[in-house]
Parts: structure tokens; C-alpha cells; sequence
């Protein structure tokens, strides 16, 4: 795609510069482009990125997608995670049960982790994007950026330029545009062994893929593990190395660690499609607002990949930017209520750090906090709890699923605007703008105690009050008024 928007030579205009084409940039580019804003991805790659790195969805991202747009093709093409086997000298030694496997229920639909190697993760979001007029400038790299009290002015490589009312890195650990804001990063080396990670053909009948296969380590070999990917003829290989050890990311260098450290034979592995290098390391950035610049995804959190938190959190630091963004750029919102981006994001990232690094070093189980769900924003100033006594959801929780009519909840929340909840009550409700907030009124919901609650975009408890009256004191007080009806 070339730039487009040309206000003068050389420099195109948008509201809203994403620089990176990766699970998070996309995400957010498909809410900002469902939302009426005009946004721009800036790639430096020439195209997306083709490795299974981030395989695991976890249930509450599986309820972002849902709202998103593209649920469907991510059930399509992905499965279950299958169930581990452990190998030992060519041996089936029993099964190893990697992660809880809890019932889904009306609360929560969706149980987890769902794999679907991250290349197609990213080939669905773009797709999305596109169905929704949007693009992606691939082979475009952001050299420079200034600021100033109006926008982000963004230098390219070519000597072109983009001038926008925000910006958001969303371009890696390795973040261009944080070093360029100056920006710090605080982290640790969760574990000094490399990691080979490398997507491979396996001759048919060589390994069965029922199964996530893994081979104990070795006196001189760490853990290895070869797990099928649903939807693709490919398994992604995950081998340790000892320390300081260099992995050959060659095709024969990835042939010769699954002889060495499996029943397979070199031959056996009849192609490798990708290969990385990863050092297991746990990084949180200081800031998540610079300005008018925001960082998101890997830019502001790095992981350890145990667990699958990294895709998962990134995603979520999308859909919580994306709906702050539509308000203040086509609503009118206070530019303050993007403070809340990083009052939100930044300590849920550091609590999935501390889980991700727990788990890879055996302190911690793939559980319940890995699928996300019950990630909250209590403590945020978007949460009002006005009862005075408080029953099931609170503000600041994830919003559950129910039984809504002849519906359901999700259905009532799928879109791009918020959701107000009359459970039990007839209070009268101060004027609202109809296309900023669906009202819907019953007599009973299971897991919401009887009042108002007003649910936001992104599918977490706002307000939870009893009286038209806390409804208008919440917007007041949050920078939300674009929410009322002055008509």
C-alpha cells in the first residue's frame, strides 16, 4: 500500500499512526477502523510476520475476537490444545496434562487456549482490517518522531513523512519508537538457556499429531517439545539449549536438534518454514503514555513465552486503547481519558509478567489466571461501585455472559459501544446519545445483582449503581459526558 492522505509533499496525514503489523497493531487497527477513525499501520517488514511464535489464545482473548469480528474463522482454523506425552528413548512414557481443562459456562463461554500459530492470527486480523477499508504499509520504517501540543510527526526511511493526532508502538521488545521517545524498560533474564523455536514438516507417519509431544532433558539438552499445529500440516518445535548456547537456526542445524534429542531422524524433518532464536527474558516499560504516543504489546511488556500471556495481554492492551481513541477523536472525549490507558494496562502487564515468569521457572500452573478472565479494573478511576451493598459482578470486573431474552449478553455487547444493563429496576436514566450506549432492561441476570450497569466497549463493568442519578454523577466525574444526550 503506498501512503496515502497527502496533505503536502511528502508527508501524509492520519488520526491515528500504529507502527507495526503485528497481533496488536492489527487489533487495534480493526477497533479504531470499526469505530469511523482513519488510522494508519506502518510495517517495516514487506510483509507479516511468518513464524507459529504466540500459538495460544487464551478465553478472554477468544472474547475479544468474538467482538472484533472474527470468531469464527479463529475456531475454523485453530483447535484445542492437545494433551501432552511424554518420550523417553523412543517410548511412550503416559500422558501429561498441561493445563486445566474447566467446563465453559454461561459466564464464559470460551475455555482455552485455543492454538492457532500467531502467522494466522495475524492473516485473520489483516483480513478483518481490509473488510473494513483499512491497510497496512508494509516495507515502511519509522526513523524518527517528534511531538508537539497538536500531534506525532513521524520520519520514514524513504524521507517521506506522517503527521497524526496519536501514534502507538506496537513495533516489539525491540521498539523503535521507545527508544526514539527515550522511554526505559526494567527487566531480567528469566532464564539464561536459549530456546530454538521453529515450525517443521514431519514425514507423515513419523509423529502422530494427537498429541503435544515432549522429550525430557538430557544431561546435556534441555527440554524439547513438538506440538502439532491445528489447521497447518506444520508442528512447532521448542528446544533448550544450555547456557550462553548459540542455536543453529538453520534448516540443518533444526534437523540436527530434533535427531539428537527425539526418536526422529533427520530426514524425518522434511521441511523447516521458520526458525527463531528466543532468550526467555521479562521486561515492563516505565511508561505506557509518552504524549501523544502510546506504547502497546511487546513495546511495552516482553515474556517469557511459557504460559501464553505475551499475544494475550498484547491484544488486550489493543482493545483497551482502541475504544479511548474513538472517543476522544470522533466524540469529543477529554483528551485526559487516555490516561486511563496506562492507569489500566500497565499494572495488569505486570501481574501477567510476574504469572509468565512464575510459570517458566515451575513456580506456578497453567491455570486460571493464564486464561485471563478474571483480569479486573477495580482500582481504576473508569470503575464506580455506587451500591451500598454489592452482589455478583462489580465495577472494574469483566463483564459475564448470560442469558439475555432470547439472546444472550455478548450479542448485546458485540460492537463498538457501550452497554447499559436495567437489572431488576425501572430508574428513570438521564438522556444518552442511542448510538454511544444500547440500552437493555430485564427482570433478572445471572451473575448481575439487581441496578445499572453500565458495561464499556471492551466488555468491563464501568458503573455499577442503583439510581439514574449515580448513572450521571459516574459520567461526570469520568471524562464520559459524550455519553449524554444534550439534544
Amino acid at each position: 500500500m503506498a501512503l496515502n492522505n497527502v496533505k503536502e509533499a511528502g508527508v501524509a496525514e492520519t488520526d491515528v499512526l500504529v507502527v507495526g503489523a503485528g497481533p496488536t497493531g492489527l487489533a487495534l487497527a480493526v477497533d479504531l477502523a470499526r469505530r469511523g477513525v482513519p488510522a494508519l499501520v506502518v510495517e517495516r517488514a514487506e510483509r507479516l510476520f511468518p513464524g507459529s511464535r504466540g500459538k495460544g489464545i487464551q478465553p478472554r482473548t477468544l472474547e475479544v475476537l468474538d467482538d472484533l469480528g472474527v470468531i469464527g474463522t479463529v475456531l475454523e482454523a485453530g483447535g484445542p490444545a492437545p494433551v501432552g506425552m511424554v518420550w523417553a528413548d523412543g517410548v511412550r512414557q503416559g500422558e501429561h496434562r498441561m493445563f486445566d481443562e474447566p467446563e465453559a459456562t454461561e459466564a464464559a463461554p470460551y475455555t482455552g487456549p485455543w492454538l492457532l500459530p500467531q502467522w494466522r492470527t495475524q492473516e485473520i486480523l489483516y483480513a478483518r482490517l481490509t473488510e473494513l477499508g483499512g491497510a497496512v504499509a508494509f516495507g515502511t520504517e519509522v526513523t524518527g518522531l517528534e511531538q508537539d501540543a497538536a500531534g506525532v510527526t513521524a520520519r520514514l526511511a524513504d524521507g517521506s513523512a506522517v503527521r497524526a493526532a496519536y501514534a502507538v508502538a506496537a513495533d516489539g521488545g525491540r521498539s523503535a519508537v521507545r527508544r526514539a521517545l527515550g522511554v526505559g524498560m526494567t527487566g531480567e533474564t528469566v532464564d539464561p538457556k536459549p530456546i530454538l523455536v521453529a515450525d517443521i514438516r514431519i514425514r507423515e507417519g513419523a509423529l502422530d499429531r494427537d498429541n503435544w509431544h515432549i522429550f525430557p532433558p538430557s544431561a546435556d539438552a534441555g527440554f524439547t517439545a513438538v506440538c502439532p499445529l491445528p489447521g497447518t500440516p506444520d508442528f512447532q518445535l521448542t528446544a533448550q539449549f544450555a547456557d550462553g548456547g548459540a542455536p543453529d537456526t538453520s534448516p540443518d542445524g533444526v534437523r540436527k536438534a530434533v535427531a539428537a534429542r527425539t526418536h526422529l531422524a533427520a530426514d524425518d524433518v522434511t521441511e523447516v518454514r521458520w526458525a527463531s532464536d528466543l532468550r526467555p527474558r521479562a521486561a515492563l516499560a516505565d511508561r505506557f503514555r509518552a504524549g501523544r504516543v502510546f506504547l502497546a504489546g511487546d513495546a511495552a511488556h516482553v515474556h517469557s513465552p511459557a504460559g501464553g500471556q505475551g499475544l494475550n495481554t498484547s491484544v488486550q492492551d489493543a482493545y483497551n486503547l482502541g475504544w479511548k481513541l474513538g472517543l476522544v477523536l470522533r466524540h469529543g472525549a477529554p483528551d485526559a481519558l487516555l490516561d486511563t490507558y496506562e492507569e489500566e494496562r500497565l499494572p495488569n502487564a505486570a501481574r501477567m509478567l510476574d504469572l509468565s515468569t512464575r510459570i517458566h521457572r515451575g513456580q506456578a500452573r497453567r491455570g486460571a489466571a493464564t486464561r485471563q478472565l478474571g483480569l479486573e479494573y477495580r482500582d481504576s478511576p473508569l470503575s464506580l461501585d455506587a451500591r451500598t451493598s454489592v452482589g455478583g459482578v462489580r465495577a472494574g470486573d469483566r463483564a459475564p455472559d448470560a442469558r439475555l431474552g432470547a439472546g444472550r449478553l455478548f450479542d448485546a455487547f458485540r460492537g463498538p459501544h457501550f452497554t447499559l444493563l436495567a437489572v431488576g429496576t425501572e430508574a428513570e436514566l438521564p438522556p444518552l446519545e442511542a448510538d454511544l450506549v444500547h440500552i437493555h432492561r430485564a427482570e433478572a441476570l445471572d451473575g448481575y445483582d439487581e441496578g445499572l450497569f453500565l458495561v464499556r466497549p471492551d466488555g468491563y463493568v464501568a458503573l455499577a449503581g442503583r439510581s439514574g442519578k449515580d448513572l450521571q454523577e459516574y459520567l461526570t466525574s469520568t471524562n464520559l459526558e459524550v455519553l449524554r444526550s444534550w439534544s
